[in-house]
């Protein structure tokens, strides 16, 4: 039996092991033939040649994970641990492929495309300039796009980001809050900021907001600008007339993106008004340069009553099937 010895200097104890020891506990389940023994920043492990030096190997990448990402969570290790023999060929360094990553946000929190139709937007978005993106609350249609819009502009293929919002009332009115236009505006374009805040340190989203690298606008403030070098999101389109859409739709520049997000179930238009995205999607679909994703309820990744709460609403609303004739 052979037995070797591994430092862990450079990461924290608690942050390795888990609280109660849980990670530890899910290292040494995935290893049964080996003994092994923790002693402060070192481990000691006594065992077969080939599985120590796979041990190690595990050992290393969960640092050098740590060391990347700034995290190591039991979700992260349990993929780890999944991915088998890490003498095959397993590159180090995280569970996540690179390929899948959108942005690395603070403190290393990861965002990703998780759900297949999530994966179909990124790759309509890198094939397309205009995108719609379609689906109910919490498909992440919005989240996404944020993602991808500041994956762009890490990359430098843009240089600002717009985000904008018709800023139609939800069934209540905010008009008679206290307030200059931009704190009466806010509430409706809180969406927005909170996928920022999940992506770029709070002292760099500060000073791209001062330095307009990234507007957040209502938008009807788009009106007569050219949006060029420019990653535009126009969101809860579904809330937008035809002239708004199309107003905002022939704001783009010669070198930019745009992503349309709406759901159709949560129309908040005046009933005298339909929504110029059922309009867009029927005159635009199939115009070369422009991709159209469904997203469903098999996308939420809210709580799992969502789902339930999106398939509830759409059975109760759904048209009932007439009876059929018969004769008497």
């Amino acid at each position: 039996m052979n037995e070797l010895s591994i430092s862990i200097d450079g990461v924290s104890p608690i942050e390795f092991y888990g609280v109660n020891n849980s990670k530890f506990e899910q290292l040494k389940a995935s290893y049964p033939k080996l003994k092994i023994t923790q002693r402060g920043n070192h481990l000691k492990v006594a065992g077969s040649g080939e599985e120590l030096e796979d041990f190690k190997g595990r050992v290393q990448q969960m640092m050098l994970f740590f060391e990347k990402y700034g995290r190591l969570t039991e979700a992260d290790v349990a993929d780890m641990l999944k991915q088998g023999n890490i003498s095959k060929g397993v590159e180090l360094g995280g569970a996540l492929a690179e390929s899948e990553v959108l942005v690395y946000g603070p403190h290393g929190y990861v965002v990703r495309a998780k759900t297949e139709n999530q994966k179909k937007l990124v790759a309509t978005c890198d094939a397309n300039d205009i995108v719609f993106a379609i689906g109910p609350a919490g498909t992440g249609k919005t989240y996404t796009a944020v993602a991808l819009a500041v994956r762009a502009l890490k990359a430098r293929l843009v240089k600002k980001i717009i985000l904008t919002r018709p800023a139609v009332e939800a069934g209540e009115s905010l008009g008679f809050l206290p307030g200059d236009l931009k704190e009466k505006i806010d509430p409706y374009l809180r969406p927005l900021y909170d996928a920022l805040d999940d992506m770029i340190p709070a002292d760099k989203l500060a000073y791209f907001m001062a330095n307009r690298v990234i507007e957040v606008a209502p938008l009807a403030f788009m009106r007569g600008r050219t949006l060029d070098n420019a990653f535009i999101i126009l969101d809860e389109a579904q809330n937008t007339t035809d002239a708004q859409i199309k107003m905002c739709l022939t704001r783009i520049g010669p070198n930019a993106k745009c992503i349309v997000t709406g759901d159709m179930t949560q129309i908040d238009l005046p009933r005298n008004q339909h929504s110029g995205l059922v309009k867009a999607l029927e005159i635009l679909d199939g115009i070369n340069g422009i991709g159209i994703i469904h997203l469903s309820d098999k996308d939420v990744l809210r709580h799992k009553l969502v789902r339930k709460i999106i398939k509830a609403y759409e059975q109760a609303e759904a048209p009932a099937t007439p009876a059929s004739n018969k004769d008497v």
